[in-house]
C-alpha cells in the first residue's frame, strides 16, 4: 500500500466520513430534512397561489371549500395546522432525549386539529380537542413519569449527576459528523 494510500485511509478514519450505506443514507436523509425545514416558509405562503374561490380546479384535482366559501383561506388554514405539525414530527424522530415521548402529545393535536379543518361544519373548529387528548395523555403522562421516576431512583442510588443521567438515556453520536449533526 502506498504512503499516499495510507494518509487517505487514516484521514477518513479521523474525520469518520461516512464509507458505509448506512451512514450515507443518514447524511441524505438528514439533508432531505433540512431542506424542508429551509423551504417552510415557501411551503406555508403557497396558499396565495390559490384563488379566492369557492371550487379551485388546477391540472392535478379540483377542490371544492364547501363550507369555507372561499379555496385560498381553507388552505391558508391547512397549511397553519400542517406545517407545525411536520416540525413536531420531525423534533420526535430526531430528539435524542429521554423526554421525547410526550411530543405524541402535540402530534395528536394538530392530527385532530387537521382533521377537523375537513369537517363540514367549521363552527366547531379548534374546539373540544383536549377531550380528545385525554387518552393519549393517559397513556404518555404516566410513562414519562415512570421514566422520570426511574431515573431518579438511579440517581439517587448511584450518585449521578442528572446531566449524567440524562446522557446515559440519549443515544450518542459516534465521530466528528454525528457529533455535528447532534447540533443541527
Amino acid at each position: 500500500m502506498s504512503n499516499q494510500q495510507l494518509k487517505s485511509k487514516r484521514r477518513v478514519k479521523l474525520l469518520n466520513i461516512p464509507t458505509d450505506n448506512s451512514n450515507k443514507k443518514s447524511l441524505i436523509l438528514g439533508s432531505i430534512i433540512a431542506t424542508f425545514i429551509a423551504i417552510t416558509p415557501y411551503l406555508f405562503y403557497l396558499y396565495q397561489h390559490v384563488p379566492e374561490t369557492r371550487v379551485w380546479e388546477n391540472w392535478l384535482f379540483t377542490y371544492d371549500s364547501k363550507s369555507w366559501d372561499d379555496a385560498n383561506f381553507a388552505i391558508w388554514v391547512f397549511t397553519n395546522k400542517i406545517i407545525p405539525f411536520f416540525f413536531i414530527l420531525i423534533w420526535f424522530f430526531t430528539c435524542r432525549h429521554w423526554w421525547y415521548h410526550v411530543l405524541l402529545v402535540p402530534i395528536a393535536m394538530y392530527i385532530y386539529q387537521t382533521i377537523g379543518i375537513f369537517n363540514e361544519n367549521i363552527t366547531h373548529i379548534d374546539r373540544f380537542e383536549l377531550i380528545h387528548l385525554i387518552p393519549v395523555m393517559a397513556i404518555v403522562i404516566p410513562s414519562i413519569y415512570l421514566i422520570r421516576a426511574r431515573m431518579f431512583n438511579k440517581l439517587n442510588t448511584a450518585n449521578k449527576s442528572l446531566e449524567e443521567l440524562e446522557e446515559e438515556f440519549m443515544l450518542k453520536p459516534k465521530g466528528l459528523i454525528g457529533k455535528f449533526k447532534q447540533y443541527f
